[in-house]
């Protein structure tokens, strides 16, 4: 079966479609509609010959704008062969505007993904990056993939092409983002076949999930079961909502709730007086609470608390407990019988439960324990969605609050129960506590009795290190783990930053979680990966005992000292270089890929409107622009080593108060 990585470029006298095949690689089909080549009637039998043995094509932002086009191209063909070529070229190019302006005024495409006549898996809507805080551009992703060319059109849109040099421009424009889409597809293969196979496995329901974000699989399936459940159809469950003004905390309160503690019974009484507009539930609330040194910050969302900045490490009689409630918020929901107001309670919390319990009962690799985790976890944020018919901002603050409290009260009893306990951090949905080697017997009683009071279970780990910054940027090791060869060799080939001991045949390692600003490993293609060398730098300091300095010396990846920035709407980047006291400005693109060198120029972002100018990298530091990948000798490059270790000990020093080298003499 053939199906095609594509992507166009459509300028005011010019249309370029570029098509490689999923599978091979040097597969390329070019084809121009253009005065100096005109590949009409060969795109034409292309894309009907897709349409005919209904193969796919496969995109970046494809239902939106791609397929619009084909469907216009192949619904018009008699009328653009028949026209001069120019004339077909703009045809396309006024149907691409308008096409572009109607995803601008957020509507609807003209053409319904169900009446395509070429199938679309569109990466862009899979991967969610059309969601405001995934929000991410082909360029922006070129750049997360440290993809080697992420340099933007040259050419505008308006502007006509005259010369052959201007069309093998566009082409290979062209051909670059498409190998680029190619790579994103090689990285999403795994959802693309649990899409494909969901919408196999409910298309007597007529859903098609094939280019779904995780949300939109949820509310497809969830609906699907619950609305059969109900016994109403999809249609009429999907327009339910329960809309309301305001939420009185009070009437929505576990009655199990207790503190003894005067800072944790304050808290709750805030909670008891609280009036939440249910129209906006983002931050409407702010309350922090120190116990033993460490401040709790509460919201309407959940809690997070972490003790001052340090390493801290289990030995000396003490242990690093960490506990995590299992899927939390999901099974606050089902424990307590709680469901939307427009929903039948029975019918929901047996259908939630359902899921839950089902997820049990399936191995982790199988695809339906992914899909079931993915209704558990998104039911939640989806019932503060006015677009999703499980919308109940009740609901939402019913979990969140009665999580937050729920948390608080295992602290609590925990650090009331544990004498010379010491907490060192609280998130959502669950916490971090130095407790006394002996006492551990108790800490899991405790933890007992709280699991048989909220019905809730917990799940337990003990760090042998934790390295914290704050609540949302720490590294914390793991206890030493043993495994067999086979397992040690391939846990090592997929995370080699884990600390490994080999000992008289026998095989350990110490998995480590690294978050915030620390990570550096499987980050999400959404996320900004600036300056990757340094978190590296700081987890090698504190997990392999290395100095910066030694990091950057063995470092030979030019895009881990890459950073990213973004350009959007008013404002625009220029670079400014002196040369002999001479000064020179040339405007960059909207996404710059840069490193901090030894000689280079600054990077300016300028609002176009007022004039407004700030350094991309303020102070003394010079960058060069590399949005175009050049392998050279590592010498070449000119890296500016000094930004790179500086700023490596300036957070290092933050935690720990004192020199690194001193640091290390220690060891």
């Amino acid at each position: 079966m053939n199906h095609w990585i594509h992507d166009y470029e459509t300028l005011i006298n010019c249309f370029v479609a570029v098509f490689q095949h999923y599978k091979e690689d040097d597969d390329i089909r070019v084809f121009a509609i253009h005065e100096l080549r005109d590949d009409r009637q060969a795109l034409f039998d292309f894309l009907l010959n897709n349409s005919y043995h209904s193969e796919w094509h496969i995109s970046f932002n494809g239902i939106a704008f791609d397929s619009q086009i084909t469907q216009y191209i192949i619904l018009n063909s008699n009328t653009l062969l028949q026209c001069s070529v120019s004339e077909a070229a703009h045809l396309i190019y006024k149907k691409a505007q308008e096409t572009i302006d109607l995803a601008n005024s957020n509507s609807f495409p003209k053409h319904p993904e169900k009446n395509l006549l070429v199938k679309q898996i569109d990466l862009f809507k899979l991967n969610h990056w059309d969601n405001p805080a995934k929000s991410s551009s082909l360029k922006w992703i070129q750049y997360s993939m440290d993809w080697y060319n992420i340099q933007e059109m040259p050419i505008h849109h308006s502007t006509p092409i005259e010369t052959q040099d201007q069309l093998d421009t566009v082409i290979q424009y062209c051909i670059n983002d498409v190998k680029s889409t190619n790579n994103i597809f090689l990285q999403s293969k795994n959802q693309i076949a649990l899409r494909l196979n969901l919408t196999k496995d409910y298309s007597t329901y007529g859903i098609n999930l094939n280019s779904a974000s995780e949300p939109r699989i949820s509310k497809e399936l969830f609906s699907l079961f619950l609305a059969k459940k109900i016994g109403m159809t999809k249609y009429d469950l999907k327009q339910l909502r329960t809309h309301r003004d305001f939420i009185n905390v009070d009437s929505i309160l576990l009655p199990y709730i207790k503190f003894n503690l005067p800072e944790f019974k304050q808290i709750h009484n805030q909670f008891k007086t609280l009036v939440i507009n249910a129209n906006d539930t983002k931050g409407g609330f702010k309350y922090s609470v120190k116990h033993k040194g460490v401040t709790t910050d509460f919201g309407l969302g959940g809690i997070h608390g972490a003790t001052k900045p340090g390493v801290y490490e289990a030995g000396n009689g003490m242990i690093i407990m960490t506990s995590d409630v299992t899927s939390f918020y999901p099974n606050l929901a089902i424990k307590n019988r709680w469901a939307p107001a427009h929903l039948p309670k029975n019918d929901f919390c047996d259908q939630y439960e359902w899921f839950f319990q089902e997820r049990l009962k399936i191995p982790k690799k199988d695809p339906r324990n992914y899909v079931y985790k993915i209704i558990l976890n998104s039911t939640y944020g989806l019932s503060n969605d006015v677009n999703s018919f499980l919308y109940d901002p009740e609901f939402t603050m019913r979990i969140t609050i009665n999580g937050q409290l729920s948390l608080v009260m295992l602290y609590e009893m925990l650090s009331e129960g544990i004498p010379g306990s010491i907490p060192l951090m609280q998130n959502t949905d669950g916490l971090e506590m130095m407790i006394p080697a002996h006492m551990k017997t108790k800490y899991l009683e405790i933890c007992a009795e709280w699991e048989k009071i909220t019905a809730l279970q917990l799940e337990h780990d003990e760090y042998k290190k934790m390295v914290i910054a704050d609540v949302n940027n720490y590294i914390a090791m793991l206890n030493s783990k043993e495994c067999s060869k086979l397992d040690y060799e391939k846990i090592r080939q997929e995370n080699p930053h884990y600390a490994f001991t080999e000992k008289a045949g026998r095989y350990f390692y110490n998995a480590t979680k690294c978050k915030g600003r620390f990570e550096f490993s499987n980050l999400a293609l959404h996320k900004n990966k600036s300056f990757l060398v340094v978190p590296k730098g700081i987890y090698n300091y504190f997990i392999h005992n290395m100095l910066p300095e030694e990091t950057v010396a063995q470092n030979k990846n030019i895009f881990d000292y890459c950073a990213g920035a973004k350009a959007k709407g008013d404002w625009m980047f220029k670079e400014v270089c002196y040369v002999q006291g001479d000064k020179y400005e040339r405007n960059l693109q909207k996404i710059v890929r840069y490193y901090v060198s030894n000689k280079g120029c600054k990077i300016h972002k300028m609002n176009k409107v007022d004039g407004r100018e700030i350094q991309v990298q303020a102070g003394k530091w010079l960058l060069t622009e590399f949005n175009y990948y050049q392998k050279l000798p590592w010498i070449n490059y000119d890296i500016n080593t000094s930004y790179y270790t500086d700023a490596m000990y300036k957070e290092i020093n933050n935690i720990t108060g004192y020199s690194p080298v001193q640091q290390l003499n220690l060891f």
